[in-house]
């Protein structure tokens, strides 16, 4: 089976959030128009607490029970199965969905049956990039949907960078119209 998993789509990474991904709101229509083609849909979440070690690296952003750790207002959030909270401990960054605190994404899905793991969201270079790595490493066939994701690019061309190296890794880059609901 297939799954698709949306990766922190939050307001504090879309345009006007605390830690913002340019156009990072732009995946949102892509997201949203590829859902129906994946029997399940799941997500994850940044969900800091506010004295994180975390935000020493980063500002502040996608603190628990805040506006900015709520999804985008335009995700059709209605079609998620489960959400991932992850980055939910002092000491903990949570860039990967398989470090989520609130439930084992790995033993999830293969409780599941899903092979294919189909990876969306925020930020390429940061997020979906360690999500995907790890995916890949826990023995799901991986793709990222290339137009379903946005980096931040700290320095020029890192999502670039990030594509590029997950390909190496072996994971597939793929546009959201090559996927098909079988």
């Amino acid at each position: 089976m297939k799954a698709l998993l949306i990766v922190d789509v939050q307001n504090d990474f879309c345009p006007g959030g605390a830690l913002a991904v340019p156009e990072g709101d732009k995946v949102v229509p892509v997201i949203n128009r590829i859902m129906d083609l994946f029997p399940l849909v799941i997500a994850s979440k940044d969900w800091h607490p506010k004295d994180t070690v975390h935000f020493k690296k980063w500002p502040s952003h996608c603190v628990q029970d805040t506006p900015g750790a709520d999804f985008h207002p335009l995700l059709n959030a209605s079609n998620l199965k489960k959400i991932f909270l992850k980055g939910t401990k002092n000491k903990d960054d949570g860039y990967s969905a398989f470090e989520a605190t609130s439930a084992d994404l790995a033993g999830f899905l293969k409780k599941e049956k899903v092979d294919e793991l189909y990876i969306a969201g925020l930020a390429t270079d940061y997020c979906v990039k360690a999500t995907a790595l790890d995916a890949d490493k826990a023995g799901f066939e991986t793709f990222v949907v290339e137009d379903a994701v946005a980096a931040v690019n700290v320095k020029p061309g890192d999502g670039e960078k990030a594509l590029k190296a997950m390909a190496r890794a072996g994971v597939t880059l793929i546009n959201s119209a090559e996927i098909s609901k079988e």
